[in-house]
C-alpha cells in the first residue's frame, strides 16, 4: 500500500517531468517561431522572440535590446533580406542551470526567389535562451557560415 508521502512525491515528480517536457517543448519551438515571424516579415514578433535586453549577433551586425533588434530586422526586411525567408531546426540542445538552455541550429536565409538554402548562405547559429516571467527567450543569437570560406 502507498503511503501519503510516496504518493505525494510521485505526483510531483510526475509535475516535474510533465513541466521538464513543456519546457523542452518552448525551448525546441523557438527557431520555428523564427521562421514564421520572418516570413511575415514581423519586426515585432521577431523582436518579442528576445528577451528585452537580447542581444543578436550576426556577421558584421551587433545589436543590443529589442528596440535595436526591431530596428535593425525593419531596415532588413526593407532592404536586403527583403523577400527571403530562413530555415533553421535545432541540432543540440543543453541545459546550462535552471532557466538556461544552450541551443545549436542549422540553417540559413533563403534569397527572394529561391525555393532551397544555397550552401553558402547555410550558417550555424548558436542560442542562449532563458526563461524569464514564464517565457523561453533569446538571451543571446549568434550566427556564423556553416562552411569554411573557400
Amino acid at each position: 500500500m502507498a503511503t501519503k508521502s510516496s504518493t505525494s512525491s510521485g505526483a510531483k515528480a510526475a509535475d516535474q517531468t510533465a513541466a521538464q517536457a513543456a519546457d523542452r517543448a518552448a525551448i525546441a519551438a523557438l527557431p520555428a517561431r523564427m521562421v514564421e515571424t520572418w516570413a511575415a516579415h514581423d519586426t515585432e514578433g521577431f523582436a518579442d522572440l528576445f528577451t528585452e535586453d537580447g542581444t543578436l549577433i550576426l556577421p558584421g551586425v551587433y545589436q543590443k535590446g529589442r528596440a535595436e533588434i526591431r530596428q535593425f530586422m525593419a531596415t532588413a526586411f526593407a532592404g536586403p533580406y527583403k523577400g527571403t525567408r530562413v530555415t533553421g531546426q535545432a541540432i543540440d540542445i543543453k541545459p546550462l542551470a535552471p532557466g538556461a538552455v544552450a541551443m545549436i541550429t542549422e540553417g540559413g536565409v533563403i534569397p527572394a526567389g529561391e525555393t532551397e538554402l544555397p550552401d553558402k548562405a547555410a550558417i550555424r547559429a548558436s542560442w542562449i535562451v532563458v526563461k524569464r516571467d514564464g517565457q523561453w527567450r533569446l538571451a543571446v543569437y549568434q550566427n556564423c557560415p556553416r562552411n569554411r570560406p573557400e
